[in-house]
């Protein structure tokens, strides 16, 4: 019987639907458990380094008394706004921490993550004290009306938030690096032009190191899950990133005014947001193309693995899987070293596994 060559447009669309990497041999509990073991030493980790590092009080490490108390306009409106975002630390804890109630890493983390992120509460309320631009009685009205307001987690799922949060932590760094840029000296803008305080450097420098490491924290914590479920934690990225807003702006009561304040400074507007957050987030995350990437989304197929489970056959455009696993061996090679100093890994090694979806 003669052997008939198929059609090229047939053979076409089978290699156009042949996985370009092997369906990964873990079930989607196995990848959990990895996940969850890894946020759980990644945490271990963060306390010993937050204690040995970054231990400060708001009222005995400042010297409130240099505070000034002849900033513009503009400046109050800046540490009024940044004050009363912070107040929401007690929802910002409580819904995460629900939310994540299950993972012991993540759920203990947020209690670490608010705890430290109440500081910034009350380093912001000490400097609109000091600073005297405000009354107390004022401040004392402020703090009510904020406390009757109360912040919703714009997701409810531990994937979206994930994602979320490492943006929200890029921007809010980004954002007191800006104060403490303008605190120097250094800014050219109308109303920060003469806004030297050397007190308020400290200050805002203080606050941007404790997010550069919620950030640093956060970012693991997604590289876990792009390397494990890459499909979906991709698409939660882009979902994020279509409907991302910094928290509580609409709990302000002059939200509107303190953004365009810090639009017209250059502390944070839509320029700062894509270049000096997204940018930087996306590339953290193996991103180097986004709009590539949503369209690798749209025409991404599914395949069943040795478990059942639909499973992505195709990494997306403009997404770097390698450079993820690179950092995600990185991680584990950290949290051995942090388990074999302390005794862990004689009894509970968090040992990395390959997730099976690259040659490796």
């Amino acid at each position: 019987m003669p052997i008939t060559k198929p059609e090229e447009s047939i053979i076409k669309e089978i290699e156009e639907q042949r996985p370009s990497y092997p369906v990964g041999i873990l079930s989607r509990q196995e990848r959990d458990l990895l996940i969850e073991r890894g946020a759980r030493s990644l945490y271990r980790w963060y306390t010993t380094r937050s204690q040995k590092t970054r231990s400060w009080h708001p009222d005995h490490s400042f010297n409130w008394r240099a505070l000034r108390t002849d900033h513009s306009p503009e400046v109050n409106t800046v540490i009024e706004g940044v004050y009363g975002i912070e107040n929401y630390a007690p929802d910002y804890t409580t819904r995460a921490t629900h939310m994540l109630r299950k993972s012991y890493g993540r759920a203990n983390f947020q209690l670490r993550w608010g705890a430290e992120e109440e500081k910034h509460s009350d380093l912001w309320l000490n400097c609109m004290l000091f600073m005297r631009f405000r009354t107390p009685e004022w401040i004392e009205d402020y703090m009510h009306y904020l406390r009757n307001g109360e912040w919703q987690a714009p997701w409810e799922d531990p994937l979206h938030l994930s994602m979320y949060v490492v943006i929200q932590e890029r921007a809010t760094q980004l954002t007191y690096l800006n104060i403490a840029l303008f605190a120097r000296g250094e800014s050219d803008k109308p109303g920060f032009e003469g806004a030297a305080d050397p007190e308020l450097v400290k200050i805002a420098q203080t606050i941007a190191i404790d997010e550069a490491a919620h950030y640093n924290f956060f970012l693991e914590i997604a590289r876990l899950y792009l390397y494990y479920f890459p499909a979906q934690t991709l698409d939660a990225l882009v979902d994020t990133i279509k409907h991302f807003a910094m928290p509580a702006l609409h709990l302000l009561p002059d939200g509107d005014k303190f953004m365009e304040t810090m639009y017209r400074g250059g502390i944070y507007g839509g320029r700062e947001y894509v270049t000096d957050v997204l940018k930087i987030a996306l590339k953290h995350l193996g991103v180097n193309d986004r709009r590539a990437l949503e369209r690798g989304i749209k025409r991404s197929r599914q395949a069943p693995g040795p478990d059942g489970e639909m499973r992505e056959t195709t990494f997306f455009d403009g997404f770097e899987y390698d450079v993820v696993e690179t950092s995600v061996k990185r991680l584990y090679g950290r949290l051995k070293e942090y388990e074999e100093e302390v005794g862990l890994a004689d009894i509970i090694p968090t040992q990395f596994v390959p997730s099976g979806l690259s040659g490796s």
